[in-house]
């Protein structure tokens, strides 16, 4: 029987990026409905490159040499995260996320990297633009409606508004994604490093 991993493709964030992200989410959950938003833990956020569903793990080598290749030619480069989002709009917010700046040319340029050579190798090419963004928090399915409208207010507090942290972006990683109960456990399978 082939064994089937759920894939994708990501930048992992070093500790002091996963902090201030913390201290940011203890901000703002101490200011939201208790019921209305799930968050995510600081140690499983990332930012997505490209999502690969499930593939059979015999590939994951394959898709390393893949990655490696849509690497060449792309420089080390670096990020900021700071400014509170939501999608899909502030009325009827599903997800909050951290916006990203810096050097956002060098990131999509990156990205679109990965998504030709993906899609060279018979992953179906994203329809939607790339949006980089860190998810910071969905929204409950059960809360009742004025406690997810209410999060809106969140998005307008200066702490929700102003830079949080900067780092260099020196790699990339193809990673596993196990969903449990208790919420996704994720592992790097393959770092990817940048020239």
């Amino acid at each position: 029987m082939i064994e089937v991993w759920r894939l994708f493709v990501a930048l992992e964030l070093p500790a002091d990026v996963q902090t201030a992200l913390g201290r940011l989410r203890r901000t703002l959950e101490s200011k939201s409905p208790a019921r209305a938003v799930r968050w995510v833990q600081p140690s499983g956020i990332h930012l997505t490159l490209k999502f690969l569903g499930d593939v059979p793990s015999g590939e994951v080598s394959t898709l390393a040499e893949t990655l490696r290749r849509a690497a060449a030619g792309h420089s080390a480069f670096e990020l900021e995260a700071g400014g509170l989002g939501c999608f899909p709009n502030r009325h009827r917010p599903s997800v909050l996320w951290v916006g990203l700046g810096g050097a956002l040319a060098e990131l999509n340029a990156l990205q679109s990297s990965v998504e030709i050579a993906l899609a060279d190798s018979g992953f179906e090419a994203e329809e939607r633009g790339f949006s980089p963004h860190l998810t910071l928090a969905r929204t409950s399915r059960t809360a009742p409606l004025r406690e997810i409208e209410a999060l809106a207010a969140l998005l307008d507090l200066p702490a929700a508004q102003k830079p949080l942290v900067r780092w260099r972006v020196g790699a990339f990683s193809l990673m596993r994604s196990e969903l449990r109960r208790e919420g996704a456990i994720y592992t790097a399978l393959h770092h990817i490093p940048l020239s």
